[in-house]
């Protein structure tokens, strides 16, 4: 091969490689931010900050202290800390939607798809717990705020619309407003985020989600 052809090879060779190492770069992920905070991360402890001073009373000065990074690199990954707690009240209301779509699926009395959205939420909350717990503190100060609690209220017309149509079927007490047991029911299991730890107690020979249904729709009375 003459010299020419060797330096052409060699050119395209060249751009080749080039070629690929930009496709490379261009593929591989940014990192944005401080090494080992990726949006997950820093959601996680952004929800923890929440839940101990309280949405309002923080900061993104607080934030980028807990994280131990610059304010300025919470900001590659978010606008601010209202996107912050819309990320997180999704995380919970997407699974409170999804628990619900399992239960509205079944083809079954509306006492089984109850006892089957129960069983659903509580386990969203065991799995979510900080994020549940942030959702059931938000008061409607902000936009992103209003907007759960109105996904909040559609969930509870769920629920209600399912205890009305138990009470026509003779399967639940009637004589209580079905809201009013709707209410009641759900704010047992929200009561929940109080106490709840995982980890804290020995393993139980039944689940949460047992517990909270035999109480429910059993009681605590044993009949004899």
């Amino acid at each position: 091969m003459s010299q020419p052809a060797v330096a052409a090879a060699r050119g395209r060779g060249a751009v080749w490689r080039a070629a690929q190492m930009t496709a490379v770069a261009a593929e591989r992920p940014r990192r944005r931010g401080r090494p080992g905070y990726d949006l997950e991360s820093l959601l996680q402890v952004a929800v923890e900050v929440f839940n101990e001073r309280g949405y309002d009373g923080t900061s993104m000065e607080d934030l980028s202290k807990r994280l131990g990074i610059a304010k300025s690199s919470i900001y590659h990954h978010v606008s601010g800390k209202e996107e912050l707690l819309r990320i997180a009240l999704d995380r919970a209301l997407d699974g409170w939607s999804a628990a619900a779509d399992r239960a509205m699926e079944l083809d079954a009395p509306a006492v089984v798809r109850l006892e089957m959205l129960v069983r659903n939420t509580v386990a969203v909350l065991e799995t979510q717990l900080p994020y549940v717990t942030l959702l059931l503190r938000v008061r409607g100060n902000s936009e992103v705020e209003r907007a759960a609690l109105e996904r909040r209220r559609s969930f509870d017309g769920l629920v209600a619309s399912l205890v009305a149509e138990a009470e026509r079927d003779g399967d639940v007490w009637a004589d209580a407003d079905p809201r009013v047991t709707a209410r009641l029911l759900f704010g047992m299991i929200n009561s929940v985020v109080e106490w709840y730890r995982p980890g804290s107690r020995p393993a139980a020979p039944v689940s949460l989600a047992d517990v909270v249904c035999a109480i429910a729709f059993d009681g605590l009375r044993v009949r004899r």
